[in-house]
């Protein structure tokens, strides 16, 4: 990535939605603009787990004033993500399919783990350099992050579905704070996160950081308030401070506090209940508020993605095929193989549109077999259900959906996709997958140097795929598993058709 190449990140939050612009300055990301929008779209999830129409407008709305805002930038250049309402809500599909449009940008609604090492990662990039061992701590709208790690790499990571906006709706129903009202947010925030006490229990880290919403919130009170040793840094002290505070105005209306703005309020005892947990079951005496948070690792994802090498989804691909058993010399064939086919099916894409392509491909290839290692009947479905289910680093859902969806048609019949027979780019990813596989059968390097492979302009024009006089002769079972291809590929819009080259 070239320096001074502007980059944007777009956080579609529970509570707010957030745009950070940035520029790369000799390796750094030098911060352009931020713009910030209380959405609240937490609170519109109903009881079925569906968005009201209200709360998706309300993003919509939004994501058009960014989209605005983005007109100028290449695709390779913005990342937009998605967290906990959007994991849990039912109709995301409608909000999302209105919200890329607005944007201009494909949204990723990201696992609560992904979650965590992205905002990992904006919080190590913005703090000093260090080998101490850094428990992080973001409470969102509608969930908690909780990582421990050291330098960059993020070691445990694990989301909980607590949080300023849930906690704010379920205890604080009508704005009215009071000592019992705390006492019960507090105790059930910490049946939640009880399971993190022996993970991140003291001892497993030197020092606390929080990062974003509430715990900025609140260090920014406790500094207004004089209520802190040193710059950003919330103590025991100061959490009782604020909950007397809130208690005493009775109120949400009725808060009085320097520091703490308008939009906060509503959220800030719900939000203040969870930290008080979090200090409570961890025993933690200070937490540091740190700058960097889930926005801020998206940049960095954005430039890591540059580079195979850099990419940490390459890392989790190979991690995947190894835990599961791969045959990496099996993937490997079946992935040049593809390659080669679908360097000829491909139609005349931008060079990053066409570089992510051929890496999805080339990791649907690697893990094709890891339903193996369950069962060797149906193994393609089990590998396409260990990609729906498995905590991926790097990974949206959507990305390892798209995966799950070519390892489970990669063989047997074509109708389980029907789905995805409008997908151009898709369906000629699985042709070249599926023809990989016939010609690896035997589990050994293919002659296929001759075998020429093109696509119609349209669906029913189909695929149609050409060989030398004498292959057939010569790869006989080959030649009889393309027949049984052919067969397959009539029961849908695209088809298939085998000729022999003119001598």
């Amino acid at each position: 990535m070239q320096p001074g190449t502007r980059l944007a990140a777009v956080d579609l939050g529970s509570n707010s939605f957030r745009l950070e612009i940035a520029r790369l300055e000799l390796g750094q990301i030098q911060r352009m603009e931020y713009h910030k929008e209380t959405v609240r779209q937490g609170n519109g999830l109903d009881a079925d787990r569906r968005l009201s129409q209200d709360a998706m407008q309300r993003g919509w709305n939004c994501l058009a004033r960014f989209g605005e805002r983005l007109a100028s930038f290449k695709p390779t250049q913005v990342r937009a993500v998605a967290t906990q309402t959007m994991r849990e809500a039912r109709n995301r599909e409608e909000f999302l399919v209105v919200a890329q449009q607005l944007l201009g940008f494909p949204i990723d609604v990201i696992s609560g783990r992904e979650e965590a090492r992205l905002i990992y990662q904006g919080v190590t990039h913005l703090l000093p350099q260090s080998d101490e061992k850094r428990l992080v701590v973001d409470i969102g709208g509608r969930s908690t992050e909780m990582i421990i790690g050291q330098g960059y790499s993020a070691e445990t990571m694990e989301s909980y579905r607590i949080g300023s906006v849930a906690w704010s709706m379920r205890y604080f129903p009508d704005g009215v704070f009071s000592t019992h009202a705390f006492e019960i947010a507090e105790v059930a925030a910490k049946a939640v996160l009880d399971e993190a006490l022996s993970i991140y229990a003291p001892g497993r880290w030197d020092a606390a950081y929080g990062s974003s919403g509430t715990v900025g919130a609140v260090a920014d009170v406790l500094q207004q308030a004089g209520r802190v040793p040193t710059e950003g840094m919330i103590t025991r002290e100061g959490l009782d401070w604020l909950r007397d505070r809130l208690i005493k105005a009775q109120r949400v209306d009725a808060v009085r506090i320097e520091g703490l703005k308008d939009d906060r309020k509503p959220v800030v005892g719900g939000g203040l209940a969870v930290l008080r947990a979090v200090f409570d079951l961890l025993d933690i005496e200070s937490m540091q508020y740190a700058r960097g948070a889930l926005r801020h690792g998206a940049l960095c994802d954005l430039i890591d993605r540059e580079g195979s090498q850099t990419d940490v989804r390459t890392s989790s691909i190979e991690r995947l095929a190894a835990k599961f058993s791969a045959d990496p010399a099996q993937a490997a064939r079946v992935g040049r193989a593809a390659a080669h086919l679908l360097g000829q099916l491909l139609p005349r894409l931008k060079k990053s549109e066409r570089l992510a392509c051929e890496r999805q491909l080339e990791w649907a290839a690697r893990l094709h077999e890891i339903g193996s290692h369950i069962s060797h009947a149906d193994y393609h479905k089990h590998g396409a259900y260990i990609l729906d289910n498995a905590d991926t680093p790097g990974f949206s859902m959507h990305e390892l959906h798209d995966l799950s969806q070519l390892v489970l048609g990669h063989r047997g019949k074509l109708r389980k996709l029907e789905a995805r027979f409008g997908d151009t780019l898709f369906m000629q990813q699985l042709m070249a997958l599926r023809l990989a596989v016939v010609f690896c059968h035997a589990r050994q390097e293919p002659n296929i140097d001759d075998i020429r492979i093109a696509a119609g302009p349209s669906p029913e024009h189909g695929f149609t795929l050409t060989f030398r006089s004498g292959w057939a002769d010569a790869w006989p079972q080959s030649a009889h598993l393309l027949r049984e291809e052919v067969l397959a590929w009539q029961k849908t819009p695209w088809g298939l058709k085998l000729e022999m080259a003119a001598a």
